[in-house]
């Protein structure tokens, strides 16, 4: 009798660990998850050419230290209004890391806006990549939960009265919808470049700003079919996203890419400005 009871309760707890790990296994990821995972296939790799050196010296951008939520510190690159305003641009990088290309952009676009606080997150602590292995890398390493810490802190950082608009491409990209979403009523407006978008109707439901999203036909992973549904599924929750597809391909819009397009980003650019001056007032 006792090797019965024994036997049973083997085979009841071998069915339950079962079932946690199908539970576990069978879960989706998340949209940001999704696209880190990724980095685990050659094609996507390889598709992302080691970048061509770029050399940035800002003139007024400065390096911050802000608390995040988690209890712990994360560094941003700041690029503080000339005027005192509460509206704010948070820029995520690409799977790159925050790096001179980064830098360089938001300063353009600092100087297009004329007056905004742009604060450049770093989502990879400071690992910045050179090459594409080492990119997939740090892509794959990074916690979501310490990635919405640090997105959490800088939102805290910009003050309770703050209009937060963001932006980002590839693996920043996704990042700024998430972002975006995570500032709830803060949030005045989205730019994304080719990234992962949100694929939880429900979650989408409780995004507070409109979307801009600038999409490459070519893309083999952000394709057309993935942009068509996130149009679809912005719609069933009733918020509106603004898209443009072009002819070129993943990172178009990065001159340091050997695939970078400079019509689609010229024409990308000019309605990302337009976008951002709209709802940045």
């Amino acid at each position: 009798m006792k090797k019965l009871i024994l036997f049973t309760l083997f085979i009841c707890l071998g069915a339950f660990a079962f079932g946690q790990r199908k539970v576990v296994c069978c879960s989706k990821p998340s949209a940001t998850r999704q696209f880190a995972m990724l980095a685990s296939s050659p094609t996507f790799r390889m598709a992302h050419k080691n970048p061509l050196p770029v050399r940035f010296q800002s003139a007024v951008g400065t390096s911050i230290t802000y608390k995040t939520a988690d209890g712990k510190e994360s560094i941003a690159w700041l690029l503080k209004a000339k005027k005192a305003t509460n509206n704010y641009i948070l820029v995520i990088h690409e799977w790159w890391g925050l790096n001179d290309f980064v830098k360089r952009e938001s300063e353009k676009i600092y100087n297009d806006l004329d007056n905004v606080n742009i604060i450049d997150l770093d989502l990879y602590d400071g690992k910045v990549a050179t090459t594409r292995e080492d990119a997939g890398k740090f892509m794959q390493a990074v916690s979501e939960d310490r990635a919405k810490a640090i997105i959490n802190g800088a939102i805290a950082y910009t003050g309770a009265n703050a209009h937060i608009a963001t932006i980002g491409w590839c693996f920043g990209g996704g990042w700024s919808l998430q972002t975006s979403i995570l500032a709830g009523k803060k949030a005045v407006g989205c730019v994304m470049y080719y990234g992962m978008p949100e694929q939880d109707v429900n979650r989408l439901k409780t995004l507070n700003a409109d979307v801009l999203g600038n999409f490459a036909n070519k893309d083999q992973w952000i394709n057309p079919k993935v942009v068509a549904k996130f149009d679809a599924d912005m719609k069933k929750a009733g918020k509106k996203v603004y898209l443009h597809q072009y002819d070129a391909d993943h990172g178009f819009a990065n001159p340091s890419n050997p695939i970078y397009d400079s019509n689609a980003t010229k024409d990308a650019y000019a309605n990302t400005i337009t976008f951002l001056k709209a709802r940045l007032k």
